[in-house]
């Protein structure tokens, strides 16, 4: 490995931003954090805005977030002024960066993260389906008791 060569690591992010933070707010911590990547010889791989979300617990008195998922690779270097400046965002609520794996490439990553994602959907409308069922049959039982 010859010394000048930069080395990049993949890693993910996942932000949550007060929900009342404009469009034009979540731009900015977003360009911002794109330059921080690409200061150091890093590129952005994916951003994803999963929306507003309830929170399971709250953080401050905020019941409500939005969720952001990005992906990117760079020297390590990145991560440290990545959670520097967004500990300084007051829109920023809590945020968590993960190394990934250096073996697998982030297309596909992002591919198995995808189908995780369906997969635990699917099981969710699953769930949700028979809980209903569930109920119709205990409402048919007390509508034929009576």
């Amino acid at each position: 490995m010859e010394k000048n060569e930069v080395i990049r690591k993949p890693y993910e992010v996942v932000v949550l931003m007060h929900p009342d933070a404009t469009l034009q707010e979540q731009k900015e911590l977003f360009q911002k954090n794109k330059s921080i990547i690409s200061s150091f010889k890093g590129s952005v791989n994916s951003l994803e805005t999963w929306g507003k979300r309830n929170l399971s617990n709250p953080i401050g008195k905020q019941r409500k977030a939005i969720y952001f998922h990005s992906t990117f690779e760079a020297q390590p270097g990145a991560v440290a002024e990545l959670e520097r400046t967004m500990r300084i965002n007051d829109k920023v609520l809590r945020f968590m960066h993960t190394k990934l794996d250096t073996r697998v490439s982030l297309t596909k990553f992002m591919e198995s993260f995808k189908k995780g994602l369906q997969e635990s959907a699917q099981r969710e409308r699953e769930k949700e389906a028979k809980a209903q069922a569930r109920r119709a049959a205990a409402a048919s039982a007390r509508a034929s008791e009576e």
